[in-house]
């Protein structure tokens, strides 16, 4: 089955960085959200987004408009009736992704695949909640989905072959570079990445350098582009935290647990970029 029809539930960060890049290889998509200005703070985020791809003149003002015409919005999941491919793509809590799923396996028809798009969350039991799991899938997407080349494909156990050729397909039509990964806490990248960001954490909180010369180090050392403190504060402390509680739940092994500083940090307030502090300082606008 070729993918022309994409429903992304969901419009922050990550629904609406999918949204644009489905868009701009040409599919028809669907984004829903719980309200009119939930979907509007999203639009404008695919709108700044494309104008700054124009500016670095690599999209057309044409190519430019021909995404945006792509994408409808709406607050009614109604709307995913009849699509092909329907991606969940709320915030990384396994309660609010468990009501979503159900609200679309409800709805949708027997024949659309259902995605969801987490970084740590069991493929395996949110399939086991789908009337039809041999269509439910992982793809999980990486901040900020219209730069980030990389698409992991997760099978859950019940996952069918017809299903995940059909995903691959799909993220290779909309220029990503899909791998295939076994469902397990933190699938592949996150599993080494998440660890390597909490282990800094302990390296500042033991007070073994400053953050300025913590990120320098694995930046001059290892030939990583941004340190990970740093990259902690792109994600979100909370997030991090959060896929650090899943890996120690789950594996019950004591080197996933989340350092106490990130702990206390998170309840700070201090979660990074989007809120204007977190390990680092930022300008907020």
């Amino acid at each position: 089955m070729k993918i022309q029809s994409v429903g992304v539930v969901g419009a922050g960060t990550m629904g609406n960085g999918i949204a644009q890049v489905c868009a701009l290889a040409g599919l028809n998509v669907t984004m829903v959200d719980i309200n009119d200005a939930a979907l509007e703070r999203g639009m404008a985020q695919i709108h700044k987004s494309l104008d700054r791809l124009v500016k670095k003149e690599t999209l057309s003002i044409q190519a430019k408009d021909l995404a945006l015409k792509q994408i409808k919005t709406s607050i009614s999941y109604n709307d995913l009736k009849g699509l092909q491919l329907v991606i969940e793509a709320a915030t990384e809590n396994q309660a609010i992704k468990e009501k979503i799923l159900k609200q679309i396996d409800a709805l949708v028809s027997t024949e659309t695949i259902i995605a969801t798009n987490t970084s740590s969350l069991s493929i395996t039991k949110l399939a086991a909640l789908d009337s039809h799991p041999e269509r439910f899938i992982g793809m999980h997407f990486f901040n900020p989905p219209p730069m980030m080349a990389l698409v992991e494909v997760i099978r859950g156990l019940q996952t069918s072959d017809a299903t995940h050729a059909a995903i691959i397909e799909m993220a290779k039509h909309i220029g990503k570079e899909p791998i295939t990964v076994k469902n397990s806490p933190g699938f592949v990248v996150n599993r080494i990445l998440l660890p390597m960001i909490n282990e800094a954490f302990f390296v500042l909180h033991e007070g073994l350098a400053s953050p300025e010369d913590i990120d320098a180090g694995m930046k001059l050392g290892c030939n990583q582009p941004i340190g990970p403190l740093a990259l902690a504060d792109l994600i979100g402390l909370d997030t991090c935290l959060a896929v650090m509680e899943v890996y120690f739940e789950n594996f019950s092994d004591s080197k996933y647990r989340p350092c106490p500083l990130l702990r206390e940090m998170v309840d700070a307030g201090y979660l990074g970029r989007k809120t204007g502090r977190g390990v680092f300082q930022y300008e907020t606008h």
